[in-house]
């Protein structure tokens, strides 16, 4: 009985509560130390998943293709993405719809702070925190390039700032939402990024990708601005109580300090964006210069594939003729 509940310690969440309700007791769930435990556990969990995905999947794909080493890396990076944003993203979809989040949007700030956690909501952040932290040492397994690895540690860094806010502040229904819209942004770009490693001509998917893209920031930018600027400032309770988890409606109660986020809200949005066009906008310009260098080369190629311009004449008996039936070789003139 000693080792099951050691066991239990690391395999489910903790801190389970019994809610009374009018139908029954409904058992839920809040955070505590406990959690890190848990957490731990599944950060090996993902390393083994991680390797299975790469042994069985990746490195067989990628020994047909014959890719380059900054292509492996990159074909690499993005299957492992697309197998975790795919399986995120259809896990997070279930639990926003039978939890009633999307059906109700009014759910997301209503009665806050929610401490009191399902344990499907609960188990999705244990482990999203667990994958991104297990994405730390995989920069060590994975041997990635040292030019890459800042860049990775700041997509690390922001996801486990976004979810951990979520999840210690008591925002994790909203914090649902925009992880779906996030992950379905991004599993279309890891997407299309290994169908180009396949087929370079192929870039389709990438214009998928940017409508999406474009669609997902315009939901995100609506829901801060629905939430923070008219939702929460709208909670009965605006006093602060950190024993009952209300870190966040009395500060939005404030109008100075509500327009001052959502104004950093713009802003980051409006950098994200920024960095979209000027990747397409690059994309187009490598795209087009290929295009007219492609025409160059047929043109040239059909210049070279023109016959040559034959003097006149005719052949006859192998000898060449003139036109008037005389020998265009030049006559020698006798001695006298």
């Amino acid at each position: 009985q000693v080792t099951a509940k050691t066991a239990f310690l690391f395999i489910l969440p903790q801190y389970n509560v019994s809610v009374p309700r009018a139908d029954g007791e409904l058992v839920q769930y809040h955070y505590g130390l406990k959690d890190l435990v848990t957490i731990l556990f599944y950060i090996f969990i993902a390393i083994i998943l991680h390797a299975v995905v790469q042994e069985y999947a990746l490195d067989k794909i990628n020994r047909r293709l014959h890719l380059s080493k900054v292509k492996h890396s990159k074909f690499n990076e993005s299957g492992q993405l697309v197998a975790f944003h795919l399986t995120s993203m259809v896990w997070c979809l279930y639990v926003v719809v039978t939890e009633g989040y999307i059906s109700n949007p009014r759910s997301l700030w209503e009665n806050y702070p929610h401490v009191y956690l399902p344990f499907q909501v609960k188990f999705f952040y244990l482990c999203q925190l667990a994958y991104w932290l297990h994405a730390l040492p995989e920069l060590y397994f994975q041997k990635v390039r040292k030019e890459e690895i800042p860049r990775q540690l700041r997509c690390i860094a922001l996801y486990l700032v976004h979810i951990a806010g979520a999840y210690l502040l008591n925002l994790t229904r909203l914090g649902l939402i925009l992880l779906l819209l996030q992950y379905l942004a991004e599993f279309f770009f890891h997407m299309a990024r290994l169908v180009y490693f396949t087929d370079e001509n192929n870039e389709k998917l990438f214009n998928v990708w940017a409508v999406v893209f474009v669609v997902t920031r315009l939901f995100t930018l609506t829901l801060y601005i629905l939430v923070i600027g008219f939702g929460l400032p709208r909670v009965e309770n605006q006093a602060l109580d950190p024993e009952r988890g209300n870190f966040l409606s009395f500060l939005f109660n404030n109008i100075l300090f509500r327009m001052s986020v959502l104004l950093l809200v713009c802003l980051f949005q409006a950098s994200v964006m920024w960095r979209f066009i000027h990747f397409q906008l690059r994309r187009w310009r490598e795209y087009w210069n290929e295009q007219s260098s492609r025409k160059r080369a047929a043109t040239g190629a059909k210049q070279q594939a023109k016959p040559l311009k034959r003097d006149s004449g005719y052949h006859e008996n192998g000898v060449v003729k003139a036109e008037n039936g005389t020998s265009p070789r030049t006559k020698k003139l006798k001695s006298p």
